[in-house]
């Protein structure tokens, strides 16, 4: 699996919550797996180019919804050595916080 960080702003908005709301209602349609974060939001794909589409479309969708220009950045962590999820990386960390 694949695991990306995403942020996508359109760019002249105060709030964002609104747009936020439709880009999960967008990763729940499809049965993307998804973590909401205060900052941005983490899904959990099977390749790089899953994340790309549907990055597109959350992307797009900002347009849909009437922003003039958009933002978007991706981080990618992409490990092919072993299958891990996102929940495996924050046990780890909370394992090793515990003395694990």
């Amino acid at each position: 699996m694949v695991i990306v960080e995403f942020v996508v702003v359109p760019l002249g908005e105060r709030s964002l919550s609104r747009y936020v709301a439709e880009v999960v209602k967008l990763l729940e349609s499809k049965g993307v797996k998804y973590q909401l974060t205060p900052m941005s939001t983490i899904i959990e794909v099977p390749t790089v180019k899953d994340a790309f589409a549907v990055i597109e479309e959350a992307h797009e969708l900002m347009f849909k919804l009437g922003a003039e220009r958009v933002s978007t950045t991706i981080r990618i962590d992409d490990r092919r050595d072993k299958e891990r999820k996102m929940e495996d990386k924050v046990k780890s960390v909370m394992e090793k916080v515990r003395g694990g």
